[in-house]
């Protein structure tokens, strides 16, 4: 049973207004309506509002971290904490100092947090920020067999890119997963930079299994110098939603991003099948046009998306010349490269194997299943 709601006034827990800073024109109330289904970290939210919604700190400045350092404090030596609560998940906390108001939520298992600060000029807020988050951030070392990802996702706040190291092999390890005609058109494309761009949409087509995102996260790797690359989680939202792929599209704008971007939209069967132009809308219309329409026009993007489908159920369009980097059918493993790569014949077919198959037949990987039950007999009334 829900208790009755509460009203947080705004004065509860902050300073009173420092002397000399003239009150604003006008302020706006904050009430928040509390109940048993709100958790601390909730409340602590809500009191953060306060300085700015009032106009006591009309200053505001907000970052993202990421891989945050375990030991990372996020706070000012004349910080004065005025609430603090932790929770399985995460952990907020509102601190005051003079003129300004620091709000920290940080999330354990993904190592993330969000900082906040409210303060009387713009130049206030943005120095507390920077003593708070000073070497919070634990930069990964690089490997050779890694590459930083970066993850676009609609979130409830709107477009969001979280970046991550994933595992990737250099291409030589990983050469011999792929039949020859295959491998020889990858190493191709491995080997191209941005001054040998020629098309902005590459295209990995073939069944399940055989080895076409693996084949991208060694592009990646390959590439990693003069591209970044993107992994979009929801490729129907990103081409549905004209203002979420124009946050893609446009990129941070920062000095230090790359000039060239590989956005990777993985089993994009629907986007670019021959009917595409009447289930899909306008996306495919907005994918063209990200590649090498006024909105791709300065922007170096290129686009790698992976399907299941045949190369002649594709849309015209999208295999054009001139616009296709590449388009490569990767298939199986022909019997003889197949048995060369596993070591033996056993368990491949007369029509060689994927690249799951063979990796499955090398571990001995089976799927957990219901062993088979004889059929009941009789009968129920």
């Amino acid at each position: 049973m829900r208790t009755p709601h509460q009203s947080v006034d705004r004065a509860n827990g902050h300073q009173p207004e420092p002397a000399g800073i003239p009150s604003p024109r006008a302020t706006l109330p904050l009430t928040g309506a509390v109940d048993d289904g709100d958790r601390l970290v909730d409340l602590v939210d809500l009191l953060a509002l306060d300085g700015f919604t009032t106009g006591r700190e009309p200053f505001g400045r907000t970052t993202w971290l990421e891989n945050l350092r375990a030991d990372a404090a996020l706070t000012t030596p004349e910080a004065e904490v005025i609430r603090d609560a932790v929770e399985d998940d995460g952990h907020g906390r509102l601190s005051i100092g003079d003129g300004w108001t620091l709000h920290v939520m940080r999330w354990k298992q993904s190592r993330r947090a969000r900082v906040t600060v409210t303060a009387v000029t713009a130049e206030l807020a943005e120095a507390v920020l920077a003593t708070a988050t000073a070497g919070a951030v634990e930069e990964p070392a690089p490997a050779d067999d890694s590459v930083p990802v970066g993850f676009w996702h609609y979130g409830p706040h709107g477009p969001r890119r979280t970046q991550r190291e994933i595992d990737a092999a250099p291409w030589d390890k990983i050469r011999a997963n792929y039949a020859r005609p295959v491998a020889e058109t990858l190493e191709r494309l491995m080997a191209i930079d941005a001054a040998t761009v020629t098309g902005r949409l590459l295209l990995l087509h073939g069944e399940p299994g055989t080895g076409k995102t693996t084949a991208l996260r060694a592009l990646a790797q390959q590439w990693r110098a003069w591209c970044q690359v993107d992994c979009v989680l929801d490729p129907e939202r990103l081409f549905g939603d004209p203002a979420y792929l124009m946050n893609v599209a446009l990129g941070s704008g920062d000095d230090d991003e790359p000039k060239w971007r590989l956005l990777m939209l993985e089993d994009c069967d629907e986007l670019i099948s021959g009917d595409a132009k009447a289930s899909a809308g306008q996306s495919l219309s907005r994918l063209l046009n990200l590649t090498d329409g006024l909105l791709g026009q300065g922007r170096n993007a290129l686009i790698a998306i992976t399907t299941n489908e045949d190369l002649s159920a594709l849309h015209p369009a999208v295999i054009r010349p001139g616009r296709c980097l590449a388009s490569i059918e990767v298939g199986r493993l022909p019997y003889q490269e197949a048995v060369s790569w596993l070591g033996g014949p056993t368990g491949i077919g007369p029509d060689g194997a994927t690249l799951a198959e063979l990796y499955a037949l090398k571990t001995g990987a089976k799927p957990v299943t219901v062993p088979r039950q004889a059929p009941p007999t009789g009968m129920y009334l």
